[in-house]
């Protein structure tokens, strides 16, 4: 195989991988689900905007992803 065979194989994976993505993100967000806050999260409402940083919910998945991860790696 050659360099271009393999970039092509690689742009159609991260293609599938995107459109599968976005298919999840849609769907949550049509059951409700992702319209949950953590407490300490940050949340500040003005008048013209809203600026929000899910910070606990950075953490929790960190620490989830990182569980994963260590269990994997470890085989």
């Amino acid at each position: 195989m050659n360099t271009m065979e393999n970039t092509a194989k690689i742009l159609i994976a991260l293609g599938i991988i995107i459109m599968i993505s976005g298919i999840v993100f849609y769907l949550i967000s049509k059951t409700g689900l992702g319209t949950f806050h953590l407490p300490g999260d940050i949340v500040v409402k003005k008048e013209k905007y809203t600026f929000y940083f899910p910070l606990a919910t950075c953490i929790v998945l960190s620490i989830i992803l990182s569980v994963i991860f260590n269990i994997i790696g470890r085989r």
